[in-house]
């Protein structure tokens, strides 16, 4: 007679916490953005050294594929400063209960998108009429 499985929670069933989506995503913006700050180094060494190679670096930023990974590394920008901001208020002690977790994390979240929709609008170059 064959046992059933165990009913131990497996990644199909078990929903993580915000706490733990919001920390595998620090750690993942990370990485996106030593990634990015790669890809920016080698954008100004060519820029210095191969000014015609850098005119096929700016029409890649221009490109949609290319604004949409400028705008990722932007909110990957924000959403690490914001998650930052979060660890030093636990630095001092502050928010450790589960219902400013939650509310500190979706805070998080808003303000990185915030401040990086702020920062498309300032970015957009000034139309004149």
């Amino acid at each position: 007679m064959a046992r059933p499985p165990p009913l131990s929670p497996h990644l199909q069933i078990y929903r993580l916490p915000l706490t733990a989506v919001l920390s595998i995503s620090h750690r993942l913006t990370g990485v996106m953005l030593v990634g990015g700050l790669i890809v920016i180094s080698l954008v100004l060494m060519v820029a210095v050294t191969w000014p015609q190679g850098f005119s096929g670096f700016q029409k890649g930023l221009q490109s949609a594929p290319g604004q949409i990974l400028l705008w990722l590394f932007i909110y990957a920008l924000f959403f690490h400063l914001c998650h930052g901001i979060r660890h030093l208020l636990w630095d001092r002690l502050w928010g450790f209960d589960a219902h400013r977790q939650v509310n500190i994390g979706v805070f998080q979240i808003g303000m990185s998108i915030l401040l990086t929709l702020i920062t498309l609008y300032l970015g957009q170059p000034e139309m004149s009429p």
